[in-house]
């Protein structure tokens, strides 16, 4: 099956990065149309005072949204490839979810956390809970435990 359109999901951690240059070389290939997303997530401030303190936050979010954008948009230009991009707001794997059918994407290709232990078990990851939820295969990429030492 040919991936006609790809989504990259960011949150502008390394492994986000690594896999935007995978999906970025995937999509050269076979000639898609990638699609950029940055998911505020809002639920750490759900319950607490919002004048200001929400406004502030959510600027902050998105800026390091924009910078993702940019540094994954100098690499698009490399393989010669637009992407469209887009900040969202909410639950980072719903939104991921349901943009995907929205989209009819055909491969999402994002960075797994390296969570473990008790993080992993209370809080889970948004790469899991995408998987779980997505109509469309996913391609899970993780950094390499020693990433700075060569073989």
């Amino acid at each position: 099956m040919p991936y006609k359109k790809i989504l990259i999901p960011t949150d502008n951690s390394k492994v986000s990065i690594e896999s935007a240059k995978q999906a970025l070389e995937i999509a050269k290939l076979m000639n898609s149309k990638v699609y950029v997303i940055y998911v505020v997530d809002i639920m750490p401030f759900v319950g607490l005072p919002t004048e200001g303190f929400w406004e502030s936050m959510k600027e902050i979010l998105e800026e390091e949204g924009k910078e993702a954008f940019n540094k994954i948009e100098s690499m698009a230009k490399e393989f010669d490839i637009n992407i469209v991009s887009e900040i969202l707001e909410g639950n980072p794997a719903k939104e991921i979810v349901e943009y995907a059918i929205k989209k009819n994407i055909n491969l999402i290709v994002m960075g797994t956390s390296g969570k473990s232990g008790i993080d992993k078990l209370l809080l889970g990851s948004v790469a899991e809970k995408v998987s779980k939820r997505a109509q469309c295969p996913i391609l899970l990429v993780k950094m390499k435990e020693n990433e700075d030492k060569e073989d």
